[in-house]
């Protein structure tokens, strides 16, 4: 039996691999990354609530995270066939369009407390 302790080390490894990968081979996650680490930075110099701190960092994350279930998908598709197929289109659109609706909601997120600080 494993102990928990050498359980969570190990995932982190491969957790690390994963990202090692999809900053390795994916544009799109690496241009989210560099704009997301300045946003972070502004969003924890921000004066707004904790809350709302958290909120900014949550939108930031949740991109990524899109990202990163687009790539998978992408992944598992292409290891699966490489030849064009409809259901196969139609499974990374609909990652595509997760990534969308998580941009979306970052900026409306940010859009609706930075005007809250202005207003």
């Amino acid at each position: 039996m494993i102990n928990p302790i050498t359980r969570l080390l190990r995932n982190t490894g491969y957790s690390w691999q994963g990202f090692k990968a999809v900053w390795q081979t994916e544009w799109a996650f690496r241009a989210e990354i560099v704009v997301a680490v300045p946003m972070a930075l502004i969003a924890l110099l921000l004066p707004v609530s904790l809350p709302e701190k958290a909120l900014l960092l949550s939108a930031l994350l949740l991109v990524l995270l899109a990202e990163l279930a687009n790539t998978a998908i992408e992944v598992v598709i292409n290891r699966i066939s490489e030849e064009r197929h409809v259901l196969s289109g139609k499974a990374k659109d609909i990652g595509s369009a997760m990534v969308f609706i998580a941009l979306v909601n970052a900026g409306i997120v940010w859009l609706f407390i930075i005007w809250g600080c202005i207003f």
